[in-house]
């Protein structure tokens, strides 16, 4: 009798250490995103698509990922760079604010939106890849490469062609990365004037109005040169209580495809509490 009350006494702590461990690897795979988010699975099934989202608090004391292992995975960060790019190109002084202009030269592109004068504004807004390479030519290789180290910016293939690397895939980028360097952007912890910052934000902006409950902050992107392409969509939404940053990406098989990033990022968001329904 008294063997088996030992065991007793002996069994009932060792319930409650493995119910502990339990706990404890639940909580470190929810922290590490590890953790399948099924509200994110049903988007993206109904959605149709493969792909992954990152949503996370701006202090970091939140996060819900689909599709963990792609959204550690570095691809292609086509236009999305246009957010660093212009904050580049800011602090450089080689262009002098949203509404300094870029002369048009004539050549006609294949978007009808490129094929006039462009601000910096207008620019962001219609990802106008000859006003971003005309700011590429006038920041210069080795500048880039002190920004890009410095900001921890992805991963950049040499050598690399200064007016496409964004294009071409030679940068690359992961939906976390994209993460870590929106909250960067938003805690200003990057070594650039406050002018450049502001200046910024006034181009990610998306929508705008006093009746407005949020802001979001955002760029698209597509790369084309793999088979499926990537579709972006990063940013961030400022609430009035927090500040929500997210990065998604898809297989785009056809330009068809291309809206699916604005609305799948926005159902998300809206899934999660963040934007209104």
């Amino acid at each position: 009798m008294e063997r088996m009350e030992s065991m007793v006494r002996l069994v009932r702590p060792l319930r409650w250490i493995m119910a502990l461990s339990l706990g404890l690897v639940v909580l470190v795979a929810a922290a590490s995103g590890s953790v399948a988010d099924r509200d994110l699975a049903r988007l993206f099934a109904e959605a149709g698509v493969t792909g992954t989202i990152v949503i996370e608090r701006a202090d970091g004391k939140a996060r819900y990922v689909h599709n963990a292992a792609r959204a550690g995975r570095a691809l292609p960060v086509a236009s999305t760079f246009k957010i660093f790019n212009s904050l580049i190109a800011l602090e450089e002084r080689v262009i002098a604010g949203a509404d300094d202009i870029f002369k048009w030269d004539g050549k006609i592109h294949s978007i009808q939106d490129w094929n006039r004068d462009q601000t910096l504004r207008s620019a962001y807004r219609v990802s106008c890849v000859w006003c971003y390479q005309e700011l590429a030519r006038r920041i210069g290789s080795e500048r880039y490469r002190q920004h890009l180290r410095r900001a921890g910016y992805g991963s950049l293939s040499e050598p690399f062609n200064l007016t496409r690397f964004w294009i071409d895939g030679s940068l690359r980028l992961s939906a976390h990365d994209q993460v870590t360097f929106l909250r960067r952007l938003i805690d200003r912890s990057l070594p650039y004037r406050a002018e450049s910052y502001e200046t910024l934000r006034e181009l990610m902006l998306v929508n705008s109005g006093p009746q407005i409950a949020y802001r979001l902050r955002a760029k698209t992107g597509w790369s084309t040169i793999g088979t499926p392409g990537v579709g972006w969509y990063v940013g961030y939404v400022e609430t009035h209580k927090d500040v929500w940053i997210f990065a998604l990406n898809i297989d785009v098989k056809s330009e068809k495809d291309l809206p699916v990033r604005i609305d799948l990022a926005r159902a998300a968001l809206r899934v999660k509490g963040i934007l209104p329904e």
